[in-house]
């Protein structure tokens, strides 16, 4: 039971006219006895969700607790992120192109150590807490050992009290739900999102432009130095979703920005007061197409596309990302004193020409600069040998969509080759298997070679 005034309302009186600053994380503790939970609890269901007993239904017991038990991972959260932003480290960017998170409600109640109070809590209501947990939908944003593997490196890290932020897609869709009819599967969409995903906090106020297609242009500046301008054909924005991420015991609270794909204009007026009601929101559709499906078919030219339009995508929003926090308190030089960039499998293997983009065409930096920071900043994890694990992209359709980017693998290439000449002199062979353009067959740009 809790007794007393609160302690931000013991912290107001203490002073005359309190201010927001007077105020932080461990001031507006929710507590976690069976009472707080279940008067936050009912709150929740009246004033989040608008329901009262009589008409709720097990998804808004559901909705209500889960808001309820997310007050407190933000409290845990706000305090770990206060106590970064305050500290001189480095903080590991972990790139994914999916997590298998599990459902989030039992693993919260774990982490906090407050499942019997909240079975308690549930009980005097007349709820059964087991009920609830079965309820929650599992997020359709991983479909294997990879997606596995990568929430489980979150959870490790905040338990290790290891600063991180987790980089991926927000799918609208999972890959598919499954069902039996007359003995064979039957596959319909995963539409994981439908009934609400309580544990996500929307960040209005950040969005990154994603490049694609197009051409580039080479021009010599005022200094003499070589500039290339991408010029795109199309300009989609990323817009992120948080998750905490939290850690057993409590201790930290780490995070996963999943980024969601938006048009530059999601509407265009003229086009639908001219009857082209297809044409006004075309846009939209083709931009929400990147991150509509995990793990779209690509066993056509257009899967194949919008495979590699999701990895750029994310990888561009989630590094476009780091150097917004990095100049927030610190310069571009410092890049690789600050994020530990690590790839999930060759999903985010863009990582490596778009941070050399990002550093080269828009903060200025030479090519030998940039890439001491990007060889510095980024390490790369490979899981299996499995083709699909190997990626390969026709040559054709990487230079049609990033145009930009093959530039830099060229010269990536030109140069890594270069020492592997000097090294194994006269060894075509060599150079051939090890070139990071296999050009056996249909040419292509391999991942990982």
């Amino acid at each position: 039971m809790r007794t007393g005034a609160p302690p931000c309302m013991l912290r107001a009186h203490m002073t005359k006219r309190p201010t927001l600053h007077h105020f932080d994380a461990r001031d507006l503790d929710p507590g976690r006895d069976a009472t707080a939970i279940r008067d936050d609890f009912v709150r929740k269901l009246f004033f989040e969700l608008a329901k009262f007993p009589g008409v709720a239904t097990t998804n808004d017991h559901y909705l209500a607790l889960a808001y309820a038990i997310r007050d407190r991972l933000l409290q845990c959260w706000v305090r770990t992120a206060r106590a970064n932003l305050e500290q001189e480290h480095r903080t590991v960017i972990y790139l994914s192109a999916e997590y298998l998170l599990g459902p989030q409600l039992g693993n919260n109640l774990l982490n906090l150590g407050i499942e019997p109070a909240v079975r308690e809590a549930m009980s005097s209501l007349g709820l059964d807490l087991d009920q609830l947990i079965e309820h929650e939908e599992e997020p359709g944003l991983g479909n294997g050992g990879l997606g596995r593997l990568a929430a489980c490196f979150m959870d490790s890290l905040a338990t290790l009290d290891l600063a991180a932020i987790g980089h991926g897609i927000r799918y609208e869709f999972g890959i598919f739900d499954q069902e039996i009819r007359g003995g064979w599967q039957v596959e319909r969409a995963d539409r994981w999102l439908q009934l609400g995903n309580p544990w996500e906090v929307r960040r209005f106020e950040i969005e990154h432009p994603v490049f694609l297609g197009g051409h580039t242009e080479q021009a010599i500046d005022l200094t003499g130095r070589l500039r290339v301008r991408w010029v795109p054909d199309r300009i989609v924005k990323g817009v992120p979703y948080d998750t905490p991420v939290l850690g057993h015991g409590a201790r930290t609270a780490n995070f996963l920005r999943l980024w969601t794909a938006v048009a530059a204009e999601e509407f265009d007026l003229d086009a639908f007061q001219g009857g082209e009601y297809w044409r006004a929101v075309g846009d939209k559709v083709n931009s929400e197409n990147i991150t509509k499906v995990l793990y779209p078919n690509d066993s056509s030219p257009a899967g194949k596309q919008l495979r590699l339009e999701q990895e750029h995508f994310f990888v561009s929003c989630a590094l476009q990302d780091c150097i917004r926090l990095l100049l927030q308190r610190s310069t571009i030089d410092r890049f690789a004193d600050k994020a530990a960039i690590q790839l999930n499998d060759t999903h985010p293997s863009l990582a490596v020409p778009e941070l050399m983009r990002l550093l080269m065409d828009v903060h200025g930096l030479e090519w030998d600069h940039a890439w001491r920071i990007t060889t510095r900043a980024v390490s790369y994890t490979n899981h299996t040998l499995m083709p699909e694990a190997l990626e390969t992209w026709p040559l054709p359709l990487f230079a049609r969509l990033l145009p930009r980017h093959l530039e830099i693998v060229y010269e990536i290439n030109r140069r890594f080759l270069a020492e592997v000449a000097a090294r194994y002199p006269g060894d075509s062979v060599r150079m051939a298997r090890m070139s990071l353009i296999d050009e056996s067959g249909t040419k292509c740009v391999r991942m990982a070679p």
